[in-house]
């Protein structure tokens, strides 16, 4: 007798991000084909994708551009490497037009294939920069709490989720973790932003200090912490963080990777936020999600001590079989010429208006909802035991976890983020107003008849 696809995925499919002991018992969704912001599972239910995937699937399941693109070229070239010089049409012209969209002073794009990787990557970019110049021991790197920067040994212990760390021996010994700028749990209720931007800076700057300024390499930061909980920080927050990193010459990490290309009206947050990076992160938009593909967009500033370093320790030795891979280059070129053609920048500026406009008139005066957070079409609520002055739930009670499942039970997937009683709204920017409608209502139904369950 044949498996089921449900049995073989248990018996067979070793899952990320999964409690495997009660998947293997339970098993989970499987999802079969998908069309605009709608998937559909191998048993034929519908489901509205308020997470675009995991943030990326900006324009949404099925288009047709993209998927022409990709079948075409395949027929011309499906594969050829980077190495030693060797290059493809693709990956030069993918090359100029990231470079074209990109922060000033940004010269070069090193491809990858995963925002993970790239993470790693910038590590090892910015070793060999400090060790071309004479400074073998500026090597540490400080994140934030709650960020999330991949899940490589390197990079895994970047993200700032105990989760990613326990059972994997991470963090690595140079690795660090600063205070990130969630106003609901790090702010003094009668401090300003702008004093609490002060502060978070004053504390790197003594992180720094006690570190030892001649070991400490860089400061990576998501312009918005995506999986940590959208966490959007205070308008003084970058500016004070970036006068702190400039007076120890720490080198600034701009992980783009669930902001770049467009979900916050901009095809760089890093603009948004008044950022200068001297590496920028990207993946997850840059395709679409269509096929895998990540880049280190590197500054001049870098560029210049790893060209001449090369003279010094040889041939740059790092990279990937599949970095500027043609099909994923063709994939972005194309996703990024549908963003203009499409104006799509516009529209995530105009439906994450409504999308905002939705979350507030639903969730302002919900007794469960602690804080609204987002910006443009990126938006969360967090849930709370009690809201003034807040305070978290038991982690043990799954809140999150529970409406999450309850809303996919009622046909719409968002997302309980980790660390937190937090569920997401990070649509395609192909959503409808009447999808926006029907993904913020169905939660709160979802949300509702939690409250019920725990007795609110």
């Amino acid at each position: 007798m044949s498996l089921s696809l449900s049995e073989k995925d248990r018996r067979f499919f070793f899952h990320p991000f999964t409690a495997l002991k009660a998947h293997e018992e339970s098993g989970g969704k499987i999802i079969a084909s998908g069309e605009g912001c709608t998937l559909t599972d191998v048993d034929g239910g519908r489901y509205l994708d308020a997470m675009a995937g995991l943030w990326c699937v900006n324009l949404g399941y099925g288009n047709q551009r993209l998927k022409d693109a990709i079948a075409d070229q395949v027929t011309k070239l499906s594969y050829y490497h980077s190495f030693s010089g060797m290059s493809t049409d693709l990956a030069v012209e993918l090359s100029e037009r990231v470079i074209s969209l990109a922060p000033k002073n940004m010269a070069k794009v090193f491809f990858g294939n995963s925002g993970s990787d790239a993470n790693d990557t910038n590590a090892k970019i910015i070793w060999f920069y400090n060790n071309a110049i004479g400074r073998p021991e500026k090597k540490k790197i400080i994140s934030r709490f709650r960020g999330y920067h991949g899940v490589t040994v390197l990079s895994g212990g970047l993200t700032g989720l105990k989760n990613l760390h326990e059972g994997f021996d991470l963090p690595l010994s140079m690795i660090r973790h600063a205070r990130p700028p969630h106003r609901l749990w790090e702010k003094t209720p009668s401090m300003s932003d702008a004093d609490f931007a002060d502060q978070l800076a004053r504390e790197l700057e003594e992180m720094i200090i006690k570190e030892g300024p001649e070991t400490v390499a860089a400061f990576i930061a998501e312009p918005i912490q995506a999986a940590g909980g959208v966490i959007v920080p205070p308008a003084e927050y970058f500016p004070a963080i970036q006068k702190v990193l400039k007076k120890y010459d720490v080198m600034l990490i701009a992980d783009e990777v669930v902001t770049a290309f467009g979900r916050l009206g901009t095809m760089f947050a890093s603009d948004l936020f008044g950022l200068e990076p001297d590496i920028i992160t990207v993946a997850k938009g840059l395709t679409s999600a269509y096929i895998p593909l990540s880049a280190s967009i590197v500054s001049e500033r870098i560029w210049k001590v790893l060209r001449d370093g090369s003279e010094k320790y040889g041939a740059f030795g790092h990279g990937y079989t599949y970095s500027a891979h043609p099909i994923a280059a063709r994939c972005a070129l194309e996703t990024l010429q549908i963003l203009e053609d499409e104006r799509m920048l516009e529209r995530t500026v105009k439906q994450g208006a409504l999308l905002h406009q939705l979350l507030q008139d639903t969730f302002k005066d919900h007794p469960l909802v602690g804080e609204i957070r987002g910006k443009h079409l990126i938006g969360a609520i967090e849930l709370v035991d009690q809201k003034n002055p807040a305070k978290a739930f038991d982690p043990g009670e799954k809140v999150a976890i529970r409406a999450a499942k309850r809303s996919m039970e009622l046909g719409v997937i968002t997302r309980a983020l980790p660390a937190a009683d937090t569920l997401a709204f990070s649509p395609p920017f192909v959503v409808t107003d009447a999808e926006l409608e029907k993904m913020v209502s169905t939660v709160r139904t979802a949300v509702d008849e939690i409250a019920k369950e725990i007795g609110r």
